[in-house]
């Protein structure tokens, strides 16, 4: 006599792109660097670093991996273009007004608060990125690549501004993000932070769009972008007199 029939396994749910890899590669890149710096700084003296080097390296790798995500906010993906997602006022109160009554619906990429999000921390990197290569450190041993282009008042206040927006600032930013993300995640069951290491949402209805537009050849794309940001922080740097001896 046949046994039982075991009944087929249930299949997953329909997936579509929500991201491509260089901008998650990104995404995953940026937040190491900034641990690396905060370490690099804090801990210099016992990892006998007393010059800076990994953290004025770090810096510039910084600078270099945000000019990167401007250049393919420009040509990247569509999820990733700052065309896509910057919202206009009307935008982000009308969502700000769906999500409180339970009414909003959610996005493929970043939704109009989100976006908000993005500006600010990118927005705040890019200044303390600037500010750190006119800074000197506090015993003036070591300077950033141009501090030699101001003034000893000039690198003071580019040293206490860079660590000012650190901590007033980034760090704000950063656990509202990190406590935005779990939100979503955890209380409107939306992937967010799945999503940006699968690259992946599940079908569905979207606001913004049905599913993410990748071009062809996106990888070499990033590539290029990451080649001209290099260029242009490095370039730049020493086209004004700076110097990249670290």
């Amino acid at each position: 006599m046949p046994g039982p029939v075991s009944a087929p396994p249930a299949s997953e749910p329909a997936r579509v792109a929500a991201w491509d890899l260089p901008t998650r590669l990104f995404h995953w890149t940026l937040l190491i660097l900034i641990v690396v710096a905060w370490a690099s700084f804090e801990f210099a003296e016992a990892l006998g670093d007393e010059t800076l080097v990994v953290h004025r390296a770090n810096g510039l790798a910084i600078l270099t991996l945000l000019v990167w995500r401007v250049l393919w906010g420009i040509v990247g993906s569509s999820t990733a273009r700052f065309a896509s997602f910057v919202s206009g006022p009307a935008r982000v109160l009308s969502y700000a007004r769906g999500l409180v009554s339970g009414g909003a619906t959610p996005f493929l990429g970043h939704n109009p608060l989100g976006a908000l999000m993005v500006i600010a921390l990118l927005a705040t990197l890019l200044a303390m990125g600037t500010l750190g290569l006119f800074a000197t450190d506090d015993n003036d041993l070591v300077g950033g690549p141009l501090y030699r282009l101001v003034g000893e008042a000039g690198n003071a206040r580019a040293a206490r501004l860079h660590d000012q927006i650190f901590h007033v600032v980034l760090l704000p930013l950063a656990a509202l993000h990190i406590a935005a993300n779990a939100l979503y995640t955890i209380v409107k069951k939306e992937p967010l932070i799945q999503a940006m290491i699968r690259g992946t949402k599940p079908a569905g209805t979207y606001a913004d769009a049905s599913r993410a537009e990748i071009p062809r050849g996106a990888g070499l794309r990033a590539l290029a972008c990451l080649a001209a940001a290099a260029a242009i922080v490095l370039g730049g740097i020493l086209a004004v007199g700076g110097s990249l001896k670290l």
